[in-house]
């Protein structure tokens, strides 16, 4: 199963709302495939805690009301920070809201220091939590009544109506880089963004792949269900950025995030004039651009 090359953009923190929505109409005009924005209460990285930073869930709101083509998400939504009925209510409300257009970014959280600073409990159980959370919301998003009696959550009869416009529900993309997750992802994901620092290098990053390809097969699910994504920082080369993207989707990641801002990188000092580079150089380079088969693949 061959997917293609699909491209999209992240601005995440440290930045007005003005510069967001210059970017969500890039974006949307240069028809990147996908926007994105994260979930966080703090800003994080070597910048420090204390930088602004808006919701993720109601950026996504206005990123779906100011835009009409691309695709929009979350990479990803922590499941402590909210209970799953209402996450499942918030993200039905932006799939509406975009016309069917929302990607479903979901992780098992990790900022410790979010956690404390605002009493936010769950973190030791973050593996649990995802896995009853998850199988909550795919209930709710499918079924008229969800009943669900788990070690952390407890549903009696519960409604969710109306259900996500996308059937049976949005795409879910895991973040994972643990093997608790990738197991899960294996399970439940329609895309794997790969988190940690196995993300930094293409060669770690094929090496977790292949343990998320043992997870797939150990359930007897073919792995190529999965698509792959990796999130990568921009710099200011337009080349350097075209061979970095190319290089790990010849390794089998085809859903590729340019970032902004976010992780461990330093917020653009100008996001809105790289938003462009990208759209005007970057985007036009990779489009109709296909991973090249491994000789395996070609002589199949």
């Amino acid at each position: 199963m061959e997917h293609p090359l699909r491209v999209g953009i992240k601005l995440s923190q440290d930045a007005p709302i003005e510069s967001y929505r210059a970017i969500w109409q890039i974006a949307d005009e240069a028809r990147f495939d996908h926007c994105w924005a994260m979930d966080h209460l703090a800003s994080i990285g070597g910048i420090g805690d204390d930088r602004p930073i808006f919701d993720g869930w109601e950026l996504l709101a206005g990123m779906a009301t100011a835009t009409k083509h691309v695709r929009i998400g979350l990479l990803v939504t922590g499941i402590t920070y909210r209970n799953p009925a209402l996450l499942a209510k918030i993200a039905t409300t932006v799939d509406h809201l975009s016309g069917g257009r929302l990607e479903f970014g979901i992780g098992a959280a990790w900022a410790a220091n979010e956690h404390e600073m605002y009493g936010i409990s769950g973190l030791d159980h973050r593996v649990g939590l995802f896995s009853e959370g998850l199988q909550i919301i795919r209930s709710l998003w499918t079924e008229e009544r969800t009943n669900f009696n788990g070690r952390y959550y407890q549903m009696s009869n519960a409604v969710a109506n109306p259900k996500p416009i996308q059937r049976p529900y949005p795409p879910i993309w895991v973040g994972a880089g643990g093997p608790a997750m990738i197991k899960l992802t294996a399970r439940h994901a329609d895309v794997w963004n790969i988190s940690g620092s196995a993300a930094g290098e293409v060669a770690s990053a094929t090496t977790l792949a292949l343990q998320l390809d043992e997870a797939c097969a150990a359930i007897g699910r073919d792995p190529q269900e999965i698509r792959r994504s990796v999130q990568l920082p921009a710099g200011g080369d337009p080349s350097e950025i075209i061979e970095r993207v190319q290089a790990y989707a010849e390794a089998g990641f085809t859903e590729v995030i340019i970032m902004l801002s976010g992780g461990n990188m330093p917020t653009n000092s100008d996001p809105v004039n790289t938003a462009a580079m990208l759209a005007e150089q970057v985007l036009p380079a990779l489009r109709g651009w296909a991973p090249q088969p491994t000789t395996e693949e070609s002589q199949s």
